[in-house]
Formats: structure tokens, C-alpha cells, sequence
């Protein structure tokens, strides 16, 4: 993709968020031609004068094709909002980030995922129980999404490797710098099975503004949120924040009624934030999940040809329109409706009103093809 060196160069501008991205993709639809836009051209796409400044500046100093060889030379590959392998769930959140750099490789069964976070300090107990449930999403076929860190993050994502399943990783930094250093091993782990994963350019230090938005990507790449052992001010807070912010699903491991690591989990079951989990069985029901090795087999067969496989990308069991369907899969209508028409008959997908599509059931399987 040629146009990749324009994705990394704005990623780098200060003050070029999802929004100004979004702005720059709309107006421009080549960020080629954004790149290297005239004052005015910037102006009528809606960049303020400082978010200009910025650019400009950025265009004297840095070389794209060699931002783009640095990449490349640190074995990470660049996945944007253009892009197919982009995951569908993480592109309909609010703010999601328009780069990606990944370390390993996203794989449609990770679409099947589920956030595991916690305290950076955790107990015995917290140990014992992250160790149990994270292993037994692995072996149930879900991937572990956490953020590296200290504490239960880490021990999610080796429970997850034990088990010999799959792990994701978000990191608060750039591709290029393992946080905690400790975990470097972990790390080229979850690379082998799994992804490392950020929105941050090369070099980025892992400060602590970082760690709050990468908490959203977490979130936004999984079907729900488990919290093990939180404060009432904690990180994982602020994941299940953002779940619940993104229609996803918060769960919460009870804990000792006179334990601070606790007071944040027990409190989110108190406030009906998020749903009491004693088992792994209580999420995979939850979730319906408990057939998503069928549920994998399903996605990989059931495609009969382009514009099915196509369509099928786009339906999730959230609904979706048929005009939105028709936009992400530039196919015609006509084409849409049809193809959709003999889906409903094969039943992948239903209709649920109003012209909106979600995933169907049949013979007790979900159909998660998004």
C-alpha cells in the first residue's frame, strides 16, 4: 500500500487524532494529497491553525519513506482504517485509532476475545483466579486481550500461552519498546501467538497520559471485559469504563470485602456495572460462547462466494443497515439486498427490522462472522 507512508506520517503529526483524521480522509480521500496540501487546501478540510503548524513542521522534518523503512526494519507491519485486516470490532468504537502497528497477526478467530485486567499488585488470590479463568477462555477457544502490564495483565496473557491458546497485547508505547522491561520474554511470546498491538509511532515512551487511551483499544477489541482484582481508582476501571461506553459487556471477579484490591471489582457488581463471574461458564454463557469452536468452524465454511464472504464481514450481532453494509462493501444495492435475501434463507443472517442485519442462529450456533 503506497499511501502507507502518509498513514505513519499524520500518526506522528502533533494534534492529528481520529478526528483530524477523519476530517483529512473525508475531505481528501488520499492522504498523499492531505500530506502535501496547500494552507488553504488544510483550512477548508477543517484543520485549526495549530494542527496546521504542526504539520507543516512535520513535513520539513521527517523523511516518510524512512519512518516507513523503520518500520518495517523493527518487523512490525501497519494496518489502517482502509485496510480489511483492520478488526471489525475496534472499527466501531468512538475514536478508534486510524494506525495500528502489530507485532505478530490479528486472525479472524480473534474476534472471539475477551479483556482480562487487573491491579498491577495482585494477591494470592488474584493470582490463582486469573491464572484459572484465563487459561480456561484459552482452552474454550478465546483470545486474551490485556495490556502487559504488571500484575493480572501479565499473568492473563501467560495463563492464556499455557493453555496453548491466543493473546493480544496493547501497549501504552511505541512497537519498538517492551513496558515493563521485564516482560521482553513475554512479549516475543505473545508475538509467536498473538499480536503486540498500538496506535503510538516508533519511539514513543510508555509516559502515563498513554496508558488511559490505549485502554479503550483493549476494550474495543474484545466482546467483553473482565476485571480481577481492582481498586476504586484503577486502570482497569477505566477499561470497564470504556467497555461499557462501547455497548460491550463488563464482568467482575467478587472479591474480599476488606481488601482494597477488591473495592473497585466488588463495587462494580454493587453498582450493576458489571455482571458477577464465579467461573469461566458464566462468561461463555453470557456471551454465548460456549460453542465457539463451532462457532470458528461455521466462519471459515460458510462463504459461498465473494459477495457473500464480503457481506458476512460486515454483519455482526450488532445491527447493522443495508445501506452501511452496501458503503463497506462498495457493492450495489441491488447486489446487497439479494445476496442478503439468500443468507436470511440459508440462515446466516437475520433481519431484525427497519432494514438492519445481525448474525442468525442455526441448530444452536451463532453465525460471528464480523
Amino acid at each position: 500500500m503506497t499511501e502507507v507512508k502518509y498513514w505513519i506520517g499524520f500518526n506522528i503529526v502533533s494534534g492529528i487524532g481520529p478526528a483530524r483524521f477523519k476530517l483529512l480522509v473525508d475531505h481528501f480521500d488520499d492522504l498523499g494529497r492531505a500530506w502535501h496540501a496547500s494552507e488553504a487546501e488544510l483550512r477548508s478540510a477543517g484543520l485549526d491553525r495549530r494542527s496546521i503548524e504542526s504539520l507543516l513542521a512535520a513535513r520539513q522534518q521527517l523523511s516518510l519513506d524512512e519512518e516507513l523503512a523503520r518500520v518495517r526494519k523493527e518487523g512490525a507491519q501497519i494496518i489502517t482504517w482502509k485496510d480489511e485486516e483492520y478488526p471489525p470490532r475496534l472499527r466501531h468504537i468512538h475514536n478508534s485509532p486510524p494506525v495500528l502497528y502489530v507485532k505478530g497477526q490479528i486472525v479472524p478467530q480473534d474476534e472471539w476475545a475477551l479483556a482480562v485486567v487487573g491491579t498491577r499488585t495482585s494477591t494470592t488470590y488474584g493470582r490463582q483466579m486469573v491464572d484459572e479463568v484465563a487459561g480456561d477462555l484459552a482452552r474454550s477457544g478465546i483470545t486474551v486481550v490485556s495490556g502487559l502490564a504488571r500484575g493480572i495483565d501479565s499473568l492473563a496473557h501467560r495463563a492464556a500461552l499455557r493453555a496453548g491458546g491466543r493473546t493480544l497485547a496493547v501497549l501504552g508505547c511505541g512497537i519498538d519498546i517492551i513496558y515493563p522491561q521485564e516482560h521482553t520474554n513475554l512479549a516475543k511470546n505473545v508475538v509467536e501467538r498473538g499480536a503486540l498491538i498500538t496506535e503510538y509511532p516508533l519511539g514513543t515512551k510508555p509516559e502515563g497520559g498513554n496508558f488511559p487511551p490505549r485502554n479503550r483499544i483493549i476494550s474495543g477489541l474484545s466482546l467483553g471485559t473482565l476485571v480481577i482484582e481492582a481498586a476504586k481508582r484503577s486502570g482497569a476501571l477505566i477499561t470497564a469504563d470504556y467497555a461499557l461506553e462501547q455497548g460491550r459487556e463488563v464482568f467482575a471477579l467478587p472479591g474480599n470485602a476488606a481488601s482494597r484490591k477488591s473495592e473497585g471489582t466488588n463495587l462494580l457488581i454493587q453498582e450493576g456495572a458489571a455482571k458477577l463471574v464465579m467461573s469461566v461458564e458464566d462468561i461463555l454463557e453470557e456471551l454465548n460462547l460456549t460453542l465457539v469452536v463451532q462457532h470458528q468452524e461455521v466462519q471459515m465454511a460458510v462463504p459461498e462466494n465473494e459477495q457473500e464472504s464480503k457481506i458476512l464481514q460486515c454483519v455482526s450481532t450488532e445491527p447493522i443497515h443495508v445501506d452501511e453494509i452496501g458503503q463497506n462493501t462498495d457493492l450495489p444495492i441491488a447486489e446487497v439486498t439479494s445476496t442478503l435475501a439468500m443468507l436470511e434463507l440459508k440462515g446466516m443472517v437475520r433481519q431484525v427490522g427497519g432494514m438492519n442485519y445481525v448474525v442468525a442462529r442455526e441448530r444452536g450456533i451463532e453465525y460471528v462472522v464480523d
